[in-house]
């Protein structure tokens, strides 16, 4: 009877100095982590993630910024909408570089008409950001002998198209820039009025790329969704005599070929000139 009086002895002195111990620190350990997890549940209920709300470029419509196509900083419903000439006259997929130099069209004019001039600067160089210092009032005379005899115009076009094929603008096809000059096309002076102005980087001595005739095949069609455009025509058709772009070497059979416009939006041919 003493032996089994030690062993229950034995066996209450486990339970309490032993086992208890550690089942009631597991119980406090298990009833923890419930209690943390069910805080960090309530806490991701109860501060949702707020996603930045943008507008559409185009069309004005918000969305999440992660549904957006951004480009240069913009952002558009989707890819239609980035291609596309907006009701400011801005085309989502070009780069924007805002010129100074232009002045508001005549009231009631008709944009219908599409002149094609070329462009390098320095002269015969390709690259860099010359063009669009040029187009907007900051190039450094320093930079080129050839700068100071240019430096105090203030000329734009609405777009360029470098050789690269990227699209540059600088004008809104609404406003009017100043890139044809004195110029008459079919008894009409001053086609600054109603044209758009494109300018492709190149000498008029050498062939373009075909990045840029397929850019500007892009731009022609975005453009004359905005606008009634009738006619494409050349620098050198309006102003003859005073200037030879875009030259002998703009392909505009190939050209018509690639963009499907019919003969009759080309009033002086089809033959380089």
């Amino acid at each position: 009877m003493k032996l089994f009086e030690l062993l229950l002895l034995a066996l209450a002195l486990y339970y309490f100095l032993i086992f208890r111990p550690k089942a009631i620190k597991e119980k406090k350990r298990r009833q923890e982590v419930e209690k943390n997890s069910k805080a960090r549940s309530q806490s991701t209920s109860a501060s949702p993630i707020i996603e930045k709300m943008v507008a559409c470029d185009f069309c004005k419509v918000r969305l999440p910024d992660s549904d957006a196509v951004i480009f240069d900083g913009r952002f558009y419903c989707g890819q239609a909408h980035l291609k596309s000439i907006n009701s400011d006259g801005f085309l989502g997929s070009s780069k924007r570089v805002i010129s100074n130099n232009y002045d508001l069209r005549p009231d009631n004019v008709v944009i219908d008409t599409v002149v094609i001039h070329h462009i390098s600067l320095p002269e015969g160089k390709f690259g860099g950001h010359a063009i669009e210092d040029f187009f907007c009032n900051r190039l450094n005379s320093k930079d080129d002998p050839y700068y100071p005899t240019i430096i105090d115009l203030q000329v734009s076009a609405h777009f360029l198209i470098k050789r690269t094929g990227e699209v540059v603008q600088f004008v809104s096809t609404l406003k009017r820039a100043w890139h044809a000059g004195a110029s008459t096309l079919m008894e009409r002076q001053r086609c600054n009025d109603f044209s758009i102005g494109i300018e492709l980087e190149g000498t008029g001595e050498l062939p373009f790329e075909l990045g840029q005739y397929q850019a500007l095949q892009l731009l022609i069609q975005e453009i004359q969704i905005k606008h009634p455009i009738s006619m494409i025509v050349g620098h050198s058709d309006i102003s003859p005599g005073r200037k030879q772009d875009p030259g002998k070497f703009f392909d505009w059979q190939y050209f018509k070929e690639i963009s499907h416009i019919s003969d009759e939006k080309f009033p002086f041919g089809m033959n380089s000139r």
